[in-house]
């Protein structure tokens, strides 16, 4: 095959996939925020940790539904939020996944210094166009 074709047929496959990359994101409201109700920046907590996710001018929808204006949370436990926020967000020990549309959750952390973050995903677990991600909390595990 020609180099000019197998070019053109690479062009063809890429295309589609870079549409379909690109619509996996959402927009999100300017005035978008997401926060933290409980714990505090700098408090001192038990190892059972009650954590509560607060949002504003948006809504919270289970991940699957793709409804405007609206996401799901995802908790960074001692981790920086992902340089590429066009893929969606890994499951891994410090992303924590809360698709079902859950607005708090109690967590277990070892003795130390931790932080945290949040940042909301749309539908499919991907950061909207303009990432709704919290300040980055410190915590202190006693």
């Amino acid at each position: 095959m020609k180099k000019s074709t197998m070019t053109l047929l690479s062009a063809l496959l890429v295309a589609p996939m870079m549409t379909f990359a690109g619509s996996m994101m959402s927009e999100a409201p300017d005035n978008a925020e997401v926060y933290f109700v409980q714990p505090t920046d700098g408090a001192t907590v038990g190892q059972t940790i009650k954590v509560v996710f607060g949002l504003r001018n948006m809504g919270v929808a289970p991940a699957g539904v793709d409804k405007k204006n609206t996401g799901h949370h995802h908790l960074l436990i001692d981790t920086d939020v992902p340089a590429d926020l066009s893929k969606p967000l890994p499951a891994t020990d410090k992303i924590k996944h809360f698709g079902g549309g859950q607005t708090e959750t109690e967590i277990e952390l070892a003795p130390g210094t931790h932080t945290l973050q949040l940042l909301l995903g749309n539908h499919a677990h991907v950061p909207h166009s303009t990432p709704v991600v919290s300040d980055k909390i410190t915590i202190t595990v006693k």
